[in-house]
């Protein structure tokens, strides 16, 4: 029968929805992989190299390993991570600096890891927490050192 008449294009439609059904029906009876959020939290684990918010591990003495060279401040691309520094004098009398605030805008993160793979101390890493909405911004912007947390001095062999 010839497409260009009624008839062969009404027959051309009616195969053409056919087809169509037959992947609507076989869709709708395959196993459903749609994860039910709120519901299944207690559940729910990421993936392992999913990149949630960025933090800095601290042990039980309140420690970190971040001595606040600057390098993540210098390899993130906007301007995310801003680090405040002091300088003190040490029991030997020389000048050291030490991380007063780390400050981290999670907000303006495009989570790239660049920050984490550029620190030399692994002092930061990408958590699984990624439940981030907020009404205020100003609350994205987190400090990651703890109030009165000091850097892990290292063993002198």
């Amino acid at each position: 029968m010839n497409n260009n008449s009624y008839l062969g294009g009404l027959l051309q439609g009616i195969g053409s929805l056919m087809t169509g059904m037959k992947t609507t029906i076989t869709v709708y009876f395959r196993k459903k992989t749609t994860e039910q959020y709120p519901e299944n939290r207690a559940e729910l684990v990421m993936f392992d190299r999913f990149r949630g918010t960025l933090t800095m591990p601290h042990n039980e003495q309140n420690q970190h390993h971040c001595i606040a060279c600057g390098l993540c401040q210098n390899a993130c691309p906007n301007d995310t991570i801003a680090i405040e520094t002091e300088t003190i004098e040490t029991d030997e009398g020389k000048k050291k600096k030490i991380l007063a605030r780390y400050h981290y805008d999670l907000g303006s993160c495009m989570f790239c890891q660049l920050c984490v793979n550029a620190c030399p101390h692994d002092a930061i890493t990408f958590d699984q927490n990624f439940e981030h909405a907020v009404f205020n911004r100003e609350k994205l912007v987190l400090t990651l050192n703890h109030a009165g947390s000091k850097v892990i001095e290292k063993t002198k062999e």
